[in-house]
């Protein structure tokens, strides 16, 4: 699938200039225009897929594998101190360009980056209610062939 509107579509197709620094057969990875730290690489699917979890398990397969070279490749270029791979879905989580991208970011100590995680008050195990079975019955189904 392809959405000419769509900035990440055309990178992936060539169509549209970035920073590439590495591609593969399905996937681009490129600089984004506002780095969060020095090497902060975008991978996308050269096809026109909204998020991860619409993603089909070999493109997902394709995207981590990719994720894993591309963040060795910086991790050897650049030797940071850590590293974060994050990826978002849905507005609510901050994604902002609606094609499936995964960020592999560089991190040093003093990167100016600052918390992944909330800070403060967090959720309660009481409060979570009946999240776990949820999620266990969910997941049953899907491997019971009931996706995709």
């Amino acid at each position: 699938m392809y959405d000419a509107s769509c900035d990440f579509c055309r990178i992936g197709r060539g169509e549209q200039s970035a920073e590439v620094v590495a591609e593969g057969a399905n996937w681009v990875a490129f600089f984004p225009l506002n780095p969060a730290t020095p090497g902060h690489t975008l991978i996308v699917p050269s096809s026109h897929v909204e998020d991860f979890w619409s993603g089909d398990h070999d493109l997902v397969a394709d995207l981590a594998q990719a994720a894993l070279d591309v963040g060795r490749a910086i991790g050897a270029a650049l030797h940071p101190d850590g590293m974060n791979l994050i990826t978002s879905a849905g507005a609510t989580a901050e994604q902002t360009v609606f094609h499936l991208h995964l960020h592999v970011v560089p991190r040093w100590k003093a990167d100016g980056f600052g918390h992944i995680w909330p800070v403060g008050e967090r959720y309660e195990v009481e409060d979570l209610g009946d999240a776990a079975a949820l999620i266990r019955h969910a997941f049953s189904h899907h491997e019971q062939g009931d996706h995709e």
